[in-house]
C-alpha cells in the first residue's frame, strides 16, 4: 500500500509557475505508475499527467501539454508536477494518484487509480 501527501499548491497570477510535490510512503513506490488529476468546482475530476513506474515515459492531457512537466525520483519516493504558464482555467484541487497495478505507465483515468492523496489547492488569478 502506498500513502500519498501533496504539497506546493497556492495562489499565483496568470502566467506564473507552481511546483507540486507528492511524497509517497511504502516500500513499493518505485514499481507503480503515478499520475496527477485535478478537480475544479462543479466539474468532474480529470486527468492531468502520468508517468511510468520507471520514469521512462510520460503522458499529458492536451490542455496542459507543453506547459506542465511530470517527473519522479524513485530514490526519494517523490513525484513532481512543474506547472508553467498557468491560466485561470487551471484553478482546481490537484490530486496525486498511484496506479492500481504495478509496472504500468501511470493512471490516466480514475478507474485505474489505486489510491489518492488528500489534494492541494491551486488558484490562478487573472
Amino acid at each position: 500500500q502506498v500513502q500519498l501527501v501533496e504539497s506546493g499548491g497556492g495562489l499565483v497570477q496568470a502566467g506564473g509557475s507552481l511546483r507540486l510535490s507528492c511524497a509517497a510512503s511504502g516500500r513499493t513506490f518505485s514499481s507503480y505508475g503515478m499520475g496527477w488529476f485535478r478537480q475544479a468546482p462543479g466539474k468532474e475530476r480529470e486527468f492531468v499527467a502520468a508517468i511510468r513506474w520507471s520514469g521512462a515515459t510520460t503522458r499529458y492531457a492536451d490542455s496542459v501539454k507543453g506547459r506542465f512537466t511530470i517527473s519522479r525520483d524513485n530514490a526519494k519516493n517523490t513525484v513532481t508536477l512543474q506547472m508553467n504558464s498557468l491560466k485561470p482555467e487551471d484553478t482546481a484541487i490537484y490530486y496525486c494518484a498511484v496506479q492500481r497495478l504495478q509496472f504500468g505507465q501511470g493512471p490516466y483515468y480514475s478507474g485505474d487509480v489505486g489510491g489518492w492523496g488528500q489534494g492541494t489547492q491551486v488558484t490562478v488569478s487573472s
